[in-house]
């Protein structure tokens, strides 16, 4: 019993030992950066309250901690035991959590879907990156219209949504139809085996709150998922005389349920299949230049790569500028004259060497951070082991009281590798980090959901 649920946490294979080992230490270090993260909020929280008026400061950063890297974290580990690792009509969230249900499928190439949902008045939304996050948030303050707004990332068959489209409401983000797609693997079908090449999960966001499951800042969604349904397939069918649909009855059970962000569901378990393999797709049109096959997730660079490289940049750097101060200034690092035993040139000369030796250091973690944010797993395990090995004698020193938190230095430090430790020890980091090298034209599944992330 202890094996079968040890096997399902990292998805060990049995004639791969090399993956085998990845993937538990993939796990190890999720679960220490889970614990690291745990271990941080207990500390905010017993420094808040020494603060007096600080305690809004440090209130706002434990929120921050909470929602956005502690819960997801435990969410992930735990929804790795009990949530089913198949299809049963549903996303998930890369928290683990069930997400939207899949409520429209579909027949036909890529150009087909893409060209069917831009002349039905669709816009396709951009991918979730810094520029675009800061740009929903921004335009959402403000009430400005962004109709590329990015949606939240939802797994299917192991992998993220392969794009995704939307139709503003009243020129503001916070309220939207849209709509996830997702390719089906090779030879693939539904229950009850109807072939198919696409499946999607549309739903209508309302209003902007706060997640249930989370308290994360997200969008909350209508609870009737079939009016949306319906909506997708209506809008698809008046701008495309050649589409058909099949309705599938009683497709799934019935049910109420809550997605990922605690939102209601209701839904009557009707599944429509779309048939768009007569639509023509025009030559020079933006859906023809959309391409023919979807990109595979694992190889875009997720954002947790680029933060967790990020990181270690701005940390070298840090330490090669304090290096280049011991060796251009050493009489400033240490005063000369505080040993008499030991000749002022001498202590010089320790100064400058050490000097010379934080900023070996500090090139060799530039060298790690490059090769992290181009994916290298072996770049990527080493420093997630240095920086594990630091964060213990950190904590050792602070619980010994030896190390005082109170000091902006100490708990920058503690709080910058523990945020490493989450962006580097990541799913979406690690799959990454282990995707194929040679990208084949047709897309696979990713690793199983139950690796490490």
């Amino acid at each position: 019993m202890a094996r079968s649920t040890l096997s399902r946490l990292v998805a060990l294979p049995d004639t791969n030992p090399p993956e085998r080992l990845e993937k538990a230490l993939d796990w190890f270090f999720f679960v220490v950066a889970a614990a690291s993260a745990a271990w941080l909020a207990v500390l905010l929280f017993e420094i808040s309250v020494r603060l007096g008026w600080w305690q809004i400061v440090t209130s706002i950063v434990f929120w921050l901690l909470l929602a956005y890297l502690l819960l997801p974290r435990l969410h992930r580990i735990l929804t790795t035991l009990y949530v089913p690792d198949y299809f049963i009509g549903r996303a998930r969230t890369s928290d683990g959590l069930l997400g939207d249900p899949i409520n429209v499928a579909l027949r036909g190439s890529e150009k087909q879907v893409h060209q069917a949902m831009r002349q039905s008045g669709w816009t396709m939304a951009d991918d979730v990156s810094l520029r675009s996050s800061f740009r929903i948030v921004s335009s959402t303050l403000l009430r400005r219209s962004y109709d590329e707004a990015p949606v939240s990332p939802l797994f299917l068959f192991g992998r993220m949504q392969d794009f995704a489209y939307q139709q503003e409401v009243d020129s503001s983000p916070g309220k939207r139809h849209h709509v996830r797609f997702w390719r089906c693997p090779p030879g693939w079908m539904l229950p009850g085996g109807f072939t198919v090449d696409w499946v999607a999960a549309g739903t209508y966001d309302r209003s902007v709150g706060l997640s249930l499951f989370t308290l994360q800042v997200t969008h909350k969604i209508d609870a009737n998922v079939d009016e949306e349904r319906d909506h997708i397939v209506k809008s698809v069918g008046d701008a495309s005389p050649a589409a058909t649909v099949e309705v599938l009855r009683d497709f799934s059970t019935g049910y109420h349920a809550r997605n990922g962000g605690g939102d209601a569901i209701v839904t009557d378990g009707d599944l429509p299949i779309v048939d768009l393999s007569r639509v023509t797709v025009p030559a020079g049109s933006p859906a023809e230049a959309e391409g023919s096959t979807a990109t595979d997730s694992r190889n875009k660079r997720p954002a947790t790569t680029a933060v967790g490289a990020v990181l270690l940049m701005v940390g070298a750097l840090l330490a090669l500028a304090n290096a280049l101060i011991f060796i251009a200034t050493p009489e400033d690092v240490v005063a000369v004259n505080a040993l008499a035993t030991i000749s002022n040139s001498l202590i010089r000369t320790i100064v400058v060497s050490s000097g010379a030796v934080l900023g070996i250091i500090a090139v060799c973690q530039l060298l790690l951070a490059w090769f992290v944010f181009a994916g290298n797993n072996l770049a990527r395990i080493l420093v997630l082991s240095l920086t594990t090995i630091e964060l213990v004698g950190q904590v050792i020193a602070v619980q010994a009281g030896s190390l005082d938190p109170l000091t902006s230095a100490s708990l920058l430090s503690i709080a910058s590798g523990i945020l490493v430790l989450l962006a580097l020890s990541s799913e979406r980091t690690a799959v990454y980090a282990r995707r194929p090298r040679k990208q084949s034209k047709r897309v696979t599944p990713a690793p199983s959901r139950a690796s490490a992330g």
